[in-house]
């Protein structure tokens, strides 16, 4: 059903969300300082791309195709199957992390919803979401589009850690155990805003054709 190349980019996915999820935790879990999980998320990601942006784009984050899929740049059954593997990463994620302390992680979100976690992961999210996709309309390649992506979401984190734990990626948030509906929908409605509002007023236009007949 599936062949090599699909198959890779199934696992390019979900490593790289549970890579990711790892990651951010290790900072989280003994800073609180924004910078630091700021550095360590851009690195990793910046890696990530370079590794795995031949073989799936290395997304490693449901945000990110989304955004990249509402501007037709991800087929939708390939988004879906992404997002799907990207999930699995980050609880892959959250049970490697358990068994290495040795506990269960506690809840870093709490239950109740807040608008302000909704905006500040939004606004994060829709400036990270915004620098992938310049990269990927200006066809971005190698070590320039990773240098893009990792900045992007380091500005990103900076940004909405003034009002959140700043993830920006509904993944990360299920394996760091900081998960509720507003770590789920804040990065998803900031990459449709991210996204879309490159797409309309700062992609490159098609060039147009000319209907005169020659002579």
């Amino acid at each position: 059903m599936f062949g090599k190349n699909k198959m890779a980019m199934i696992v390019a996915e979900f490593l790289g969300a549970g890579i990711l999820s790892v990651v951010v935790y290790s900072m989280i879990a003994r800073t609180s300082f924004p910078l630091f999980s700021g550095l360590a998320a851009g690195l990793t990601l910046a890696m990530l791309v370079l590794v795995f942006g031949n073989v799936s784009g290395g997304h490693a984050n449901p945000a990110i195709t989304l955004g990249l899929w509402s501007q037709r740049k991800v087929p939708s059954a390939q988004a879906v199957v992404y997002i799907a593997a990207q999930m699995l990463g980050g609880v892959a994620a959250w049970t490697l992390l358990k068994y290495f302390l040795g506990h269960s992680l506690d809840s870093m979100a709490g239950n109740k919803f807040e608008w302000k976690v909704v905006i500040a992961e939004g606004i994060g999210t829709a400036i990270f979401v915004f620098g992938v996709v310049a990269a990927n309309y200006q066809k971005y390649e190698g070590g320039k589009l990773a240098a893009v992506i990792g900045c992007s979401v380091f500005i990103g984190v900076l940004v909405a850690s003034m009002a959140s734990n700043a993830l920006l990626n509904p993944a990360v948030a299920v394996g760091v155990q900081s998960w509720n509906w507003a770590y789920a929908a804040g990065p998803l409605i900031g990459a449709g805003v991210g996204a879309n509002l490159y797409g309309m007023l700062f992609a490159p236009s098609a060039p147009k054709t000319s209907t005169r007949k020659k002579r």
